[in-house]
């Protein structure tokens, strides 16, 4: 579009929805005038891409996924689209700044940390690359939950981004599909076989809502189908009219909660029961949809599998194995034997996580209760497997109850996903190889070559491109801008690293970002930072594995050496940025440690020249796109064996920090490409912790037998941290302490004072940094959908 197009369609839109002309329009007239043009030309390239798609019968790939953590959505749309500079031209003679504009969005509430971000990722990627993709996701009317700290605790409010954001979603009634719950279940046999009926059920009605997809250069725009839930059995007048007001409307209660709120809290029986409505509610409306437009184009689902790849993004979508079964078998006709080939050679699943109390698993009265047609068809599957494995694996009968479907009184979703799709994919080589030779080691020895790994990756025009221009423009500079379609072009900065003046550049750059983030700090927190200190991050999900404890008690740890024994090091601002899920006890009071620990070090004038803390509330993709490329260290601490991959320790290596980590997860593949001198690896290895769990691990000894450690805890037992009682904290780090933070401990403190040490060598550390970046092209997600759609999907681009 040329400039006077963008000013005509802008002008339109302004008189369109509010009878008034530009000039006399409000900023948020603007905002969402601006908005409804890029959707009309978005939506106008993906009806023109559709009819190509179409017409050269491209296989297609529906990726589905409980969370797609797009964040906002304007400026990487016109960054994309090419025409951000043209619009801010435009806006300009308007007397309205385009920041503003992006600053007045919400991030899109549809997601809570890597894995909704990895989604978001590989389908801007699919988009770029040309790849004919749809997403499948709820439209969660408040998302996540805005985070707010009060006195140290993390308080759960709710996030309406969809006032602000839902200018993008473009509803498509006509589309709706019925789900049912519930009921009872009748089998009748005839002459012609058995028939089953489902009968009795609770309706409710899937009304869908697109968001364009847009790539940076792309022939195609995809789309991100997102389902709202709409009560079938609606306001009940003989109620109202009786005067009982509030269960007149129960039924819209009961069907809306299904895409009221991510995640809702399932430490008690009816958050379960939300939970498991909300999978099949969106796994149902959109196998439902998947079937109706291939039968339209193909006029069989013979062919499913040729034309269609259905991705499971973690369990939470597993359900497509039995829905997938039930519709071919109850509304198409198939026989068990038909509808189970094409099911299996339709369904692909990538598995995020090694630790199988993360596993998700039902249990079977309560899934049979809620969904009894599709258990009878878990039930059959688990069978036919079992029998199977007996039969024809008898090398494996001993190990049949670990790898059936059903088993211990529950429904266990990996299970049935590993037993039915063709393919199984890790995030990362270790991680991968875990699964293998541990997680699913049954499955991998009697279907060999199912299992595969494709390392994760991130949109490195958006974290790099566009979060942080200033190092973009450097980059472009140097080696030319081949590098925004190709992220394996960086690699061509290497050549610079001995290169002073580059370097000095590079650290320019990054306390110009540090300036930003430290005004935003100040903005957010009230806290004033030093931007000279070391910015040392750790922004991620809070989690115990992820160990954000191990952080916190080594600053508590400094805070004292500082105080107690004059310790001398240079100014050091730690950054912590993590939601805790809503009922996960523990997590929440790590946040309440930080945060006491921070109100205790930022007002204490003996050590505020040295050590900072800050706790940014609300971690979200808006913030990490600020966080990202002011970081200098970034903490991925994990122990080791437990992180599948992980995609922050992407993003922050590309925009420059220097990485302190164990050998876990994607850690292992930086490692690999940047070498051991470029980063700060500590802690156990993967085999270490096994033999360490093997052989018993003990807590309660490491802290009685080191002098330093015991008298770090017990200063806590005794005075708390800022008068603020931490007990829980300590006798779970001397209890059972399952993340080994205390056998970590010292390594981890190594490794920081090798951080302070080389820091004090600003060409060093900067050099380091350019090799980081130099190496960060390989986890591009470009590259990712690429090994998918060759490897798995077997997908072709759009010509």
């Amino acid at each position: 579009m040329t400039q006077k197009e963008i000013k005509e369609k802008i002008r339109n839109a302004v008189t369109e929805k509010f009878a008034c002309e530009a000039e006399d329009a409000t900023i948020r007239q603007i905002y969402e005038s601006v908005i409804s043009m890029v959707v009309q030309e978005l939506s106008k390239r993906s009806s023109s891409a559709s009819k190509e798609i179409a017409h050269q019968e491209c296989k297609k790939v529906y990726y589905m996924s409980m969370e797609f953590l797009i964040g906002r959505s304007l400026k990487n749309n016109l960054y994309n689209l090419g025409i951000e500079e043209k619009v801010r031209a435009v806006l300009q003679d308007l007397n309205v700044d385009l920041e503003q504009l992006y600053e007045m969005e919400p991030d899109a509430g549809l997601g809570n940390g890597g894995l909704g971000r990895l989604a978001a990722c590989y389908l801007d990627s699919l988009t770029a690359c040309n790849y004919p993709a749809t997403g499948f996701s709820i439209r969660y009317e408040f998302g996540i939950f805005r985070q707010v700290i009060i006195d140290g605790w993390q308080m759960e409010f709710p996030d309406n981004w969809l006032e602000m954001g839902g200018g993008w979603l473009i509803p498509r009634p006509d589309e709706a599909q019925e789900i049912h719950f519930d009921g009872q279940v009748e089998e009748l046999w005839s002459s012609e076989g058995l028939k089953t009926i489902h009968k009795n059920y609770y309706k409710v009605l899937a009304v869908p809502y697109d968001l364009m997809i847009s790539g940076y250069d792309s022939k195609i725009v995809n789309k991100l189908r997102l389902w709202g839930a709409k009560s079938l059995e609606n306001f009940d007048m003989s109620l109202f009219s009786r005067g009982e007001y509030l269960k007149s409307c129960e039924g819209d209660a009961k069907a809306e909660a299904i895409s009221r709120v991510l995640y809702p809290a399932d430490d008690h029986e009816e958050g379960k029961v939300l939970r498991l409505r909300q999978q099949y509610f969106f796994v149902s409306a959109s196998l439902q949809n998947i079937l109706q437009d291939h039968l339209k184009k193909y006029g069989t689902l013979d062919n499913l599998a040729e034309k269609v790849v259905v991705h499971i993004n973690d369990t939470h979508p597993a359900l497509c194995v039995p829905e997938l079964m039930r519709l071919l078998m109850d509304d198409h006709g198939y026989s068990w034997d038909a509808a189970w080939k094409i099911t299996c050679a339709t369904l692909a699943y990538t598995n995020h996580t090694v630790m199988s109390e993360a596993l998700e698993k039902w249990s079977i009265d309560l899934f049979s209760r809620h969904l009894p047609r599709i258990y009878t068809i878990v039930q059959e599957i688990n069978r036919r497997f079992c029998e199977n494995v007996y039969n024809n694996h008898p090398e494996k009968r001993g190990a049949i109850d670990k790898m059936a479907v059903i088993g211990e009184g529950m429904v266990r979703m990996a299970n049935l996903c590993v037993a039915c799709c063709f393919s199984v994919n890790g995030v990362s080589a270790l991680h991968s190889e875990i699964l293998k030779e541990d997680l699913f080691r049954d499955y991998h020895d009697i279907f060999p070559g199912k299992l595969t790994n494709v390392t994760n990756g991130i949109v490195h025009r958006r974290w790099l491109c566009e979060s942080n221009p200033l190092l973009s423009d450097l980059i472009t500079e140097l080696i030319g801008d081949g590098f925004v379609t190709n992220g394996a072009e960086l690699e061509k900065l290497l050549k610079f690293k001995n290169d002073a003046s580059v370097l000095n550049r590079l650290a320019e750059i990054k306390h110009e970002n540090k300036l930003r983030l430290s005004r935003y700090i100040e903005h957010s927190c009230g806290i004033k930072v030093n931007p000279r200190s070391i910015f040392d991050v750790q922004a991620k999900r809070l989690h115990e594995y992820k160990r954000q404890l191990l952080c916190a008690l080594h600053i508590y740890d400094l805070y004292r050496r500082i105080k107690n024994e004059g310790l001398r090091i240079h100014p050091h601002t730690f950054i912590f940025g993590a939601k805790a899920s809503a009922g996960y006890v523990m997590a929440k009071e790590i946040i309440r440690f930080i945060c006491a620990l921070g109100d205790m070090i930022n007002n204490d004038p003996a050590v505020s020249d040295q050590l900072k803390i800050v706790f940014l509330a609300d971690y979200k993709v808006s913030l990490a796109e600020i966080l990202m490329p002011a970081a200098e260290v970034s903490e991925q601490i994990s122990l080791a064996g437990k992180e599948a991959s992980g995609t922050g320790n992407m993003k922050f290596m590309i925009n420059g920090a220097l990485t302190v980590g164990t050998l876990d997860g994607a850690n292992v593949e930086i490692h690999e490409q940047v070498g051991g001198e470029n980063m700060f690896l500590f802690g156990l290895t993967t085999p270490e912790v096994n033999r360490w769990k093997a052989d018993g691990y003990h807590p309660d000894q490491l802290y009685r037998n080191d002098p330093h450690l015991r008298d770090l805890l017990d200063s806590i037992l005794k005075n708390g941290i800022g008068g603020k009682n931490f007990e829980s904290i300590v006798r779970y780090l001397i209890g059972p302490d399952p993340y080994m933070v205390l056998a970590d401990f010292n390594a981890y403190k190594n490794a920081h004072t090798k951080i302070n040490d080389v820091y004090g060598d600003p060409l060093k550390w900067n050099e380091m940094s350019l090799v980081n970046i130099a190496k960060a092209g390989i986890f591009a997600s470009d590259r990712a959908v690429r090994e998918y759609a060759e490897n798995i999907w077997h997908l072709s681009t759009v010509q």
